[in-house]
């Protein structure tokens, strides 16, 4: 029997390790049972969290820069570059992960930092830049970005507005016409999971706000305020699928630097060289920290899925939470999961112990499907 070539093409398990991490995890326990196993790692993202991380794993080089923060204190933000191709992160400039614990800014965080992000590509030469957005601790609808580009928010004073989206009520005029030229000649591709719109029921305040820390009535001023910045920069592209992505800096990409939207996995995979890995592949492994309902929603596993079963490759997932049933999974196109809160059903120590019981999960794939 032919030894099989096993592809890992999982994302990270968010709080406990990290899309390299699984790979690795996952690679100790297949070759813990079958040592000559021939193992393909490619850590892959959707376009939110970790996407600067699986571009750098995949031969990316990693470049840093000195951004505004959400709250507007100066932070790091990564970036990746490979040739005049950039992967940019907004999350890594105006991420959640840059607030302190507990301490949100819904009406005020900004977006300015990832509008230097996507500079800073610019400068060091990006002719094509895939934007991954999500994990946003803002809902500015891309004004800071946009700012940060050479655009002009304006109150009835001919003053700047303040940072954030509360501080779009008070909108009285946006020139777009300072926007950096260069953005005229870049490839801007919007990548993400979320197709929302940017106001509404399903828009980004109403959909996204809590989590960033919005109450009831900051999710109503943040809505109206983006519905009227989108009267001033036009209503039409605030329906766009996408347009709400990362609390609206979608729109903004969309309205003023002419970026088209695509499904974050999809461009990722791209990106990343899925396809003649996949070539080289007769089983698959993918996955993610929980599999849910979301997961088939254009999240990395059902993206890795659905293009191993057109190829014709048979694809298992691992993660630690499962409540996806047998028919949905088989449905996405993986035959089987694995669990790890089914070898250790304690949620805090199955995190603490991710790396060490993902190996064990290996071992269970490796014994089910390549002995």
């Amino acid at each position: 029997m032919e030894t099989a070539r096993v592809l890992v093409a999982a994302d990270k398990f968010k709080g406990s390790l990290t899309a390299v991490q699984v790979a690795e995890r996952v690679t100790a326990g297949l070759r813990r049972v079958v040592p000559d196993v021939r193992v393909e790692t490619l850590p892959v993202a959707d376009g939110g969290d970790g996407t600067v991380a699986a571009a750098v794993a995949a031969g990316f080089e990693r470049r840093e820069a000195r951004v505004t923060g959400p709250l507007g204190d100066p932070v790091t933000a990564a970036y990746a570059m490979r040739g005049t191709t950039a992967v940019v992160e907004m999350a890594e400039a105006s991420g959640l992960q840059h607030l302190p614990d507990g301490v949100f800014a819904p009406l005020t965080a900004t977006t300015y930092g990832s509008g230097e992000l996507l500079l800073a590509a610019v400068d060091a030469g990006a002719r094509t830049i895939v934007f991954g957005v999500g994990g946003s601790a803002t809902t500015d609808g891309g004004a800071g970005m946009l700012a940060a580009l050479g655009a002009r928010f304006l109150d009835a004073d001919g003053k700047p507005v303040g940072p954030g989206g509360g501080g779009l009520a008070d909108l009285a005029a946006a020139d777009l016409s300072g926007l950096d030229p260069r953005f005229a000649g870049i490839d801007l591709v919007l990548a993400s999971d979320v197709d929302n719109p940017l106001t509404g029921p399903k828009g980004a305040p109403e959909v996204y706000g809590r989590q960033k820390g919005a109450t009831e009535a900051d999710i109503a001023t943040l809505d109206a305020a983006l519905a009227h910045y989108a009267s001033l920069l036009g209503p039409d592209q605030a329906e766009l699928p996408g347009a709400g992505a990362a609390g609206g800096i979608g729109y903004g990409a969309l309205v003023a630097l002419g970026a088209r939207f695509r499904p974050g996995i999809e461009v990722m995979l791209d990106v990343l060289g899925f396809a003649p890995a996949l070539d080289r592949a007769t089983f698959v492994i993918t996955g993610e920290g929980s599999l849910d309902a979301q997961t088939l929603h254009g999240k990395a596993p059902a993206g890795v899925a659905a293009a191993a079963r057109a190829a014709g490759v048979d694809v298992v997932a691992v993660c630690g939470r499962l409540t996806l049933t047998p028919e949905a999974l088989e449905g996405a196109g993986i035959r089987r999961a694995y669990a790890l809160l089914d070898l250790e059903p304690d949620p805090a120590v199955c995190m603490a112990e991710a790396g060490a019981l993902l190996e064990r999960a290996a071992e269970s794939i490796a014994r089910d499907f390549l002995v």
